[in-house]
């Protein structure tokens, strides 16, 4: 018996939660991989995955929202965020970054992302992402700006 079984362990196993698709997700980012990326093992290094899920949300937010990075009184900071690998990435490839929301508060919204290789209908990384916007001037949290929330609510599932 090796530290991580329980000799007598009969509860019910947990089940893993059904993976989602492409169609489960209204927007798409291509994402190159960088060489950078790779870590000495050939893939793509876990933390960047959680760089790609950031970058497919700003793009949404600055693109579609009117995300001001620079003079925006509400900025969104990262709280909370969770990446489950499935199957690894490595340069050369491109990703396709699926971006839904699932919880849209007054001053939070829960996003979940989905990492496609190009072409593939099976993700190699799922997760999820809380972003709370807060007052540039306090960081105090803050209602939303209009058309961030408008921008986001298109997303929701």
């Amino acid at each position: 018996m090796n530290s991580f079984s329980t000799p007598a362990d009969t509860s019910p196993k947990a089940v893993a939660p059904a993976l989602p698709g492409r169609t489960d997700f209204p927007h798409f980012l291509a994402i190159p991989t960088r060489w950078m990326d790779n870590d000495v093992y050939g893939h793509v290094n876990n933390v960047v995955y959680y760089s790609y899920f950031d970058t497919v949300i700003n793009e949404w937010l600055i693109r579609e929202g009117g995300l001001d990075i620079l003079d925006g009184a509400a900025i969104g900071y990262c709280v909370e965020s969770q990446c489950r690998y499935l199957a690894p990435l490595a340069f050369p490839e491109i990703i396709d970054a699926g971006l839904r929301v699932v919880h849209l508060g007054n001053s939070s919204v829960r996003y979940e992302i989905a990492l496609f290789p190009q072409g593939e209908q099976t993700p190699a990384a799922t997760g999820w992402f809380v972003h709370v916007f807060v007052a540039r001037a306090d960081d105090r949290p803050t209602p939303m700006p209009p058309r961030i929330r408008d921008c986001l609510q298109r997303l929701m599932v």
